[in-house]
């Protein structure tokens, strides 16, 4: 299983990776990724510290991860106010690399769920 897991932020990737490796097993793989490079060093030495060696930690952006297509099976984004590059460039790159029948998951913002659904369909909609 191959896990994506973004978090923007203070937190970093670090806060569900190590429970998100322990769910995917030796066999899967966890990207952890932030655009923060203090984040992805926090990261790793938490990594480091619980012995995890199906995490990879990633600077990257979430519109835009250099992984290969349909390699994921399920996405976590986190802190989506946050994310640079665009809402609709994010959805597309996790559209690109999901597996046909993966899955995305996303935080809820302090904004309602339904505010969050109209603005992601308005801007589908805009383009």
């Amino acid at each position: 299983m191959g896990l994506y897991n973004y978090r923007a932020g203070s937190k970093g990737p670090r806060f569900f990776t190590i429970p998100a490796a322990k769910i995917v097993g030796e066999e899967g793989v966890v990207y952890a990724a932030d655009v923060h490079p203090l984040a992805i060093e926090r990261a790793k030495g938490k990594i480091e510290r619980e012995g995890m060696k199906n995490v990879k930690p990633m600077l990257a952006n979430a519109s835009d991860t250099g992984l290969p297509d349909q390699s994921i099976d399920l996405a976590f984004i986190f802190g989506l106010r946050y994310i640079a590059g665009g809402l609709e460039n994010v959805i597309t790159e996790m559209y690109r690399i999901l597996k046909p029948r993966g899955v995305l998951s996303f935080e809820k913002t302090r904004e309602s769920a339904k505010k969050m659904i109209a603005d992601v369909e308005k801007e589908k909609r805009d383009k």
